[in-house]
């Protein structure tokens, strides 16, 4: 029982980015604004701490804690184009590492021979999402940042999707590998196992 009642709580944590994203739109004031930021990352960092120290990582956070991190970064981002605070060609390139992810996602999902691979948070993805959260800080407070931060983005968002890309054509290769001929990562006789999945 307390195990379930921790995990409504971290789940509760990630969620809490939802309303937290209906504020950014109802607020104008750009210091309150960019105070929605401080506590959206600081609810990603928590629930991701907790989840990993105290074993309660799940298939079930780890799908809502990238799908919260999203709408709120997403929703974030369009207010600001909407508001004239970056330009679209900016918006585009802030959302490289989403708009690849979210294709990868799909092609996983639809492809028979990719549906039980785990889609695992990538480190150079965890990267992205901490310097589009520095993006959207200056983007509120310090504009002058915000082109070098957006191409910096950009570059690293590129190099997340290869790396992420990679990471799951290695798992599809493991998985189609014969008893007989393991992998050279994989224990002799032992199949390989899917990767488990954690929180951002």
């Amino acid at each position: 029982m307390h195990r379930r009642a921790s995990l409504v709580l971290l789940n509760t944590l990630s969620l809490s980015r939802l309303p937290l994203a209906a504020v950014f739109i109802a607020v104008s004031d750009l210091r309150l604004r960019a105070l929605l930021v401080v506590l959206a990352a600081t609810t990603d960092f928590l629930d991701g701490w907790i989840a990993r120290n105290r074993g309660l990582a799940t298939r079930l956070g780890a799908l809502i804690d990238p799908v919260a991190d999203r709408a709120f970064m997403v929703t974030a981002f369009i207010v600001c184009l909407l508001d004239g605070l970056i330009d679209p060609v900016e918006l585009t390139l802030l959302l490289l590492r989403d708009i690849g992810t979210a294709i990868g996602f799909i092609v996983a999902r639809l492809r028979p021979d990719m549906r039980a691979i785990e889609l695992k948070a990538r480190m150079l993805g965890k990267v992205v999402t901490t310097l589009q959260l520095a993006v959207l800080l200056c983007v509120l407070l310090y504009p002058p940042l915000v082109r070098p931060l957006v191409a910096l983005v950009a570059l690293l968002s590129l190099a997340s999707v290869v790396d992420y890309t990679r990471a799951v054509w290695r798992q599809r290769q493991r998985r189609e590998l014969p008893p007989s001929q393991p992998s050279s990562r994989i224990p002799h006789g032992s199949p390989g196992a899917p990767m488990g999945s954690v929180r951002e």
